[in-house]
């Protein structure tokens, strides 16, 4: 990648002795864009934060190696890398007010006191912190110190911004305006930034590419659309997506003429061979078992189709969730208008065939997604 900012090759981080330690990250490799914004992704022990930190410098590369702006950088110490980081836990000066927390940086870079009023008012207002300039971090919310904290990171002119959970101790309705003024900030600017997140609408509203981990190991890195649409793999079609994909265990058989996937209760699901390509077709054939997955939101109620029943009915204001017993599993479906259903009633599901998207059992791989190979 000619323009990669970011090149990380290879980089494994043990925790303990090298082979024997815990083992948080494993052999991974990315490249990212300048001017580019990703997002890792994971459930909490994923390796997502130690990757943050090897780029930062705060913690060892055990193996392989990081390249930032072309020049080797994971022997380097922090302040040599020229990278901003906004931390989980603020770590914010205590003696220094907020603004001077914030200009911190842009007075060592010997920049004039016209020019570092300026920055600090323009982050302060886009953060909302210009009531606060003036006070110590002892003295505000948690809140609070976390915009402040990442004002500091953003205000920077650095080779790299890394943001660690910039916003996880906001409330819903200021995390939703920020995410779209910070996008722009850091878009307007040129900026490249990578930010770790679990939340999906955070990772989904700000993001390019999303880095999905999991057990130290990347899962899939693409685009959002691509990652909800394409899942790699059963662990990212399952983990990405609100509410997640459903998943049925199927035997698979069939001709030329059919296709059926037979679940448990002796359930089937049958479809014409030519709902799907040749190549999708062919590659089912050779299967006993697969995975299925169909996302909530497409599953469709259809007089006459597979009939189950309801078992939970929730309105969540703009969308309904219903919860219904299929294939001694769950199969959740989504709605956006109200719904007058209460559990027990029947009603008849379809799933279209385009909207199928199949696994391998073994070792999770998406074989195909709709009428297309994986």
């Amino acid at each position: 990648m000619s323009n990669a900012q970011l090149v990380l090759d290879q980089v494994d981080k043990f925790y303990g002795p090298v082979d024997f330690g815990l083992h948080a990250v494993k052999k991974l490799s990315m490249q990212v864009r300048k001017g580019e914004i990703i997002a890792l992704l994971g459930s909490s022990g994923c390796g997502k934060t130690s990757t943050l930190r090897m780029i930062a410098g705060f913690e060892a590369v055990s193996r392989g190696s990081i390249a930032l702006g072309g020049r080797p950088v994971h022997m380097l110490p922090p302040v040599k890398r020229n990278v901003a980081m906004a931390f989980e836990g603020y770590s914010l000066y205590p003696p220094l007010t907020v603004k001077e927390n914030m200009a911190f940086a842009l007075k060592a870079a010997r920049l004039s006191q016209a020019e570092v009023e300026k920055r600090v008012a323009e982050v302060a207002k886009l953060l909302e912190i210009e009531d606060i300039l003036g006070r110590y971090p002892s003295s505000i919310s948690g809140g609070q110190q976390q915009r402040a904290s990442l004002g500091r990171a953003l205000i920077r002119d650095a080779d790299l911004h890394l943001l660690d959970e910039p916003m996880g101790q906001l409330e819903p309705q200021l995390r939703a305006l920020l995410r779209g003024r910070i996008k722009h900030f850091i878009k307007e600017r040129g900026l490249t930034a990578i930010l770790v997140t679990h939340d999906q609408t955070e990772a989904n509203a700000l993001a390019d590419r999303i880095a999905v981990m999991e057990g130290g190991v990347l899962q899939q890195f693409d685009t959002p659309q691509k990652i909800k649409e394409r899942p790699a793999n059963l662990f990212t079609g399952t983990f990405v997506g609100e509410p997640p994909m459903n998943v049925f265990e199927a035997g698979v058989s069939g001709s030329a003429e059919r296709i059926s996937f037979g679940l448990k209760d002796g359930l089937r699901l049958d479809y014409a061979a030519q709902d799907f390509s040749p190549a999708v077709r062919d590659e089912l054939l050779k299967r006993e078992r697969v995975m299925l997955g169909v996302r909530p939101y497409s599953v469709r109620r259809a007089e006459g189709g597979m009939p189950v029943k309801v078992a939970v009915n929730q309105w969540l204001g703009d969308q309904t969730h219903i919860a219904a017993d299929f294939a001694g599993n769950t199969m959740v479906l989504v709605e956006h208008d109200r719904v007058q259903l209460k559990p027990g009633d029947v009603i008849g599901i379809r799933l279209a065939p385009e909207s199928l998207h199949v696994f391998d059992p073994q070792n999770g791989r998406a074989i195909c997604h709709g009428e297309e190979l994986a």
